[in-house]
């Protein structure tokens, strides 16, 4: 089995190897520009290889050692200056090129999830020996971003552009924690503006607000006793969760219609004739502002106090991460929009469309799937009104309320794939993903390039972000001075 993964993994790599590079309009390309796409067209092979060797890794949040490894060796091997570590986090790091302003970010992402496992293949098929899997695409979402500093920094040598390009190792998005403590520790505090981006199933530009979430463990601390001979000497911490839940979610029914607010029980007991003396319950609270998300959470903790009065144990709280929802920012999306123009969508084949409609297959029949397109091909207007908020939630949105911030995303997964499934873990290690990673590589590349050669657009950015931030002040439930938690499960 464990041959057969390798094999598969080493066949998707030489198909895309093999593929022809993606053609952008050449018209409409600056020679500058034109040398940009003509160097990530080039060193596509080398990008291909590493998502896939990260995709492999699959490698969780606070624990992505060999991923961060990865990426950090393609950037030290091409001059950037690396500092590795970063806010106490091992598997952070900063890299950067040039010098002087403006200083341009691009944030990169490479962990994975639990209990998705998938070969690259239409069918649900687990990896032998690994459970997890990257159903996010933040394996492509960190070679992406990394070749598009490497492209940026080819530029800037070449036709010596003044200014600084900053390549962030963000871990552990899917549980919002990189960002955020690299945000308190002041890493991004110098930054002119920060672009992303992010494998989906449409191609469109990053123009939206997303969910603020507070995540939160609750622990109950009771007294073991033997559950049928002396019941009455135990005190319950399991009974105190459940209680916390129960009430939880009752709670539910008088919160706004967009908040939300998901739970596991970590922990619950060794055995059933033993009360359990300890217990915990992960909580994440969500809102579509920040302010109701603290106003959610103060609720919530008010129900765990009195759990614990109700089971006569006791309750404490540990906040892992309190991340805020993305501000958006209308000229920044304007010059990613405009290079998303110029390069143009994903250019797909017919083993590309195949491979799409058997991923969806167990969508239609599960789901009630109605997408008729496989994989779409267009790229979706720019209008000057934000986008409904997102439902989901990104520690990009703190580092967009201390900098101008706008991203981009470009089709890896078959059309109307959920989130965090393995459907997009098959895509992302496919040809699919890897033709959906390269434009947004020459995207990210362009945009920043357009900021350096043109300040107007920069300040522009800059005077968004500051109408947009005018009544707002960043606040944080993590406790002041606290470190970035060494492992979250």
């Amino acid at each position: 089995m464990r041959s057969l993964t390798t094999l598969l993994v080493v066949l998707s790599a030489w198909f895309a190897l093999s593929a022809p590079a993606l053609a952008a309009e050449p018209r409409s390309l600056s020679p500058v520009q034109q040398e940009v796409v003509r160097y990530l067209d080039g060193i596509r092979p080398e990008l291909v290889t590493a998502n896939q060797e990260i995709w492999n890794f699959a490698e969780l949040g606070l624990e992505e050692y060999r991923s961060a490894a990865r990426l950090v060796k393609m950037l030290k091997k091409e001059g950037f200056q690396v500092r590795e570590g970063l806010s106490g986090m091992p598997t952070a790091f900063v890299a950067e090129y040039g010098s002087g302003k403006p200083v341009l970010g691009i944030l990169a992402e490479y962990d994975a999830l639990p209990e998705l496992s998938q070969e690259i293949t239409g069918q649900r098929k687990s990896v032998f020996g690994r459970s997890t899997g990257h159903g996010c695409g933040h394996c492509a979402l960190g070679t992406a971003a990394v070749g598009s500093a490497l492209a940026v920094k080819q530029a800037i040598d070449k036709h010596k552009l003044s200014g600084t390009v900053r390549l962030y190792g963000t871990p552990a998005e899917e549980t919002v924690i990189g960002k955020v403590y690299l945000t308190l520790d002041g890493q991004f505090a110098d930054l002119d503006a920060c672009l992303h981006w992010h494998p989906g199933t449409r191609n469109r530009l990053w123009y939206a607000s997303s969910k603020a979430l507070i995540s939160a463990k609750f622990t109950f601390i009771g007294l073991p006793a033997h559950a049928s001979g002396s019941p009455e000497k135990g005190r319950s911490a399991l009974d105190g969760v459940e209680l916390m839940n129960v009430g939880a979610n009752y709670m539910r029914e008088h919160v706004k219609e967009t908040n939300r607010i998901h739970y596991v029980i970590t922990r619950g007991g060794g055995q059933p004739n033993v009360v359990p003396a300890t217990a915990q319950v992960w909580y994440f609270v969500r809102a579509n502002a920040h302010e109701d998300a603290e106003y959610q959470f103060d609720w919530l903790k008010d129900i765990a106090d009195g759990a614990a009065k109700m089971t006569r144990t006791k309750v404490s709280v540990q906040i892992d991460t309190d991340c805020h929802e993305i501000i958006p920012n209308y000229p920044l999306s304007k010059v990613i929009h405009r290079n998303f123009k110029r390069i143009g969508p994903p250019q797909f084949d017919k083993a590309d469309l195949d491979l799409a409609r058997q991923l969806q297959s167990p969508l239609r029949a599960d789901f009630g799937l109605k997408e008729t397109k496989a994989l779409n091909d267009t790229i979706e207007d720019l209008s000057e009104k934000p986008d409904p908020p997102d439902p989901g939630s990104t520690d990009v949105g703190d580092v967009s309320w201390h900098v101008p911030t706008s991203g981009l995303g470009t089709v890896c997964f078959a059309a109307g794939s959920p989130g965090h499934s393995w459907q997009n873990v098959a895509a992302i290690g496919s040809p699919i993903g890897h033709k959906g990673l390269l434009v947004a590589a020459k995207v990210l590349a362009l945009s920043a390039i357009d900021l350096l050669q043109n300040p107007k657009e920069l300040e522009e950015a800059k005077k968004d972000f500051q109408k947009r931030m005018k009544d707002r002040k960043y606040t944080t439930r993590i406790p002041k001075g606290q470190k970035a938690p060494k492992s979250i499960r």
